[in-house]
């Protein structure tokens, strides 16, 4: 009830509000969802190693001072033929495009831990950003504690961004050597020559999980040591408009303002981001009350977050054939929240593993799900799960 009253009431406007509406798009499983919960600094959106847990498109709301962020957490871009084998809701192709309608500012997440996809944006994403060209763009590679090799970031930022960030051609210069041993203690540096008056904030770098050094340099007098990569930024021409035939030939998208490097999963340099995206928000009216987390309903809320449970403990397409029932939510004589939930599937043999032997499975889902919504609730949670066969 309390949410639905902040959602149906108008937002407490400040005296001079501004706003940014941000879309989040990526492959399958790039970590959009751990993003925004970074971003949001509360867990309201599902999370699993499994591909589109997150099934629609749901808005997050960021509050500081005068400024509010509108997060669009989307589903990973995928094929029809993708989502036909996971037996996906059309809205799972159709969301990410509607989010795009109506952002002010697009993050391109890429998942660099994964060495078959991050060499190149999906035809997906590509064309999603060529359909909405003047919608500023900003890079984020993601999961970078996870290389070893950080001079790998060089190559990566020099194919997805086709040689070219904020109109202005990229040239990568680099004399470190690229083995284990000289990648173990060294930093990457982005440092820009003549930047553009539109720039909002200092080059940032990434350090190492043990860094020889903190923070980074926008000085470009040559401090730096010889063994540290850099990009630096020469003047370029302005991109053409690329149609379909373009985007066949096409690793990279090369309208990229910003480029990010961050973990989301362990938040490094997520604050980072989050300042830059509160700089970039324009005067507008806000859209949610400052009290608003998410536009999710609770019980959407609480269905993700079984659902994410279920997409860990059950293998391969099982999960995505659950059908969840809510049954009973009604809060107890001391405040806490009592919920009864069916898990409806297909097959009997689903149903075993869902249960699991001597009932293990569903009591792991039931415990670890109860205490996700604990944290997102801020209440004491009683939460049953029932497995049965879809009639």
């Amino acid at each position: 009830e309390e949410q639905d009253r902040l959602l149906r009431n108008r937002p407490d406007q400040p005296q001079s509000p501004k706003v940014l509406r941000i879309a989040i798009i990526g492959a399958p499983n790039a970590g959009k969802s751990t993003l925004s919960n970074q971003l949001l600094g509360r867990k309201v959106f599902p999370v699993s190693r499994k591909v589109h847990t997150t099934r629609c498109k749901a808005r997050g709301v960021v509050t500081y001072e005068d400024t509010q962020l509108i997060i669009l957490d989307t589903p990973g871009l995928t094929s029809p033929f993708k989502a036909q084998r996971h037996n996906l809701d059309e809205a799972m192709l159709t969301d990410p495009w509607e989010s795009m309608k109506h952002a002010d500012l697009v993050l391109v997440l890429v998942d660099v831990s994964d060495h078959w996809t991050r060499n190149s944006l999906s035809k997906e994403v590509l064309k999603c950003l060529s359909e909405f060209p003047e919608i500023p763009s900003v890079l984020v590679l993601n999961k970078v504690d996870l290389l070893k090799k950080k001079f790998i970031l060089l190559e990566l930022v020099n194919e997805l961004t086709e040689g070219i960030v904020n109109g202005r051609k990229l040239e990568a210069r680099s004399e470190f050597k690229h083995n284990s041993s000289s990648s173990a203690k060294s930093s990457l540096q982005v440092t820009q020559t003549s930047p553009p008056e539109n720039r909002t904030h200092e080059p940032h770098c990434l350090q190492e999980a043990d860094p020889v050094q903190e923070g980074c340099s926008s000085d470009n007098s040559g401090d730096m040591s010889a063994s540290e990569p850099k990009l630096v930024t020469e003047e370029g021409q302005e991109p053409k408009r690329y149609g379909p035939r373009d985007l066949k030939n096409m690793k990279g998208w090369p309208r990229f303002q910003e480029i990010f490097m961050l973990a989301a999963l362990r938040g490094e340099e997520v604050d980072t981001l989050k300042q830059y995206l509160l700089m970039q928000a324009k005067p507008g009216p806000w859209e949610f009350h400052s009290e608003v987390l998410t536009s999710q309903s609770p019980q959407e809320i609480c269905d993700n977050i079984i659902r994410e449970k279920i997409l860990e403990y059950l293998p391969l397409e099982v999960p995505y054939g659950v059908t969840q029932v809510t049954e009973m939510w009604e809060e107890g004589a001391s405040g806490e929240l009592l919920i009864v939930q069916n898990l409806l599937v297909p097959r009997k043999s689903h149903m075993l593993m869902l249960i699991g032997r001597r009932g293990k499975v569903i009591s792991r889902i039931a415990q670890e799900a109860g205490q996700d919504l604990m944290n997102v609730f801020l209440c004491d949670v009683r939460l049953k799960l029932k497995v049965d066969v879809k009639s």
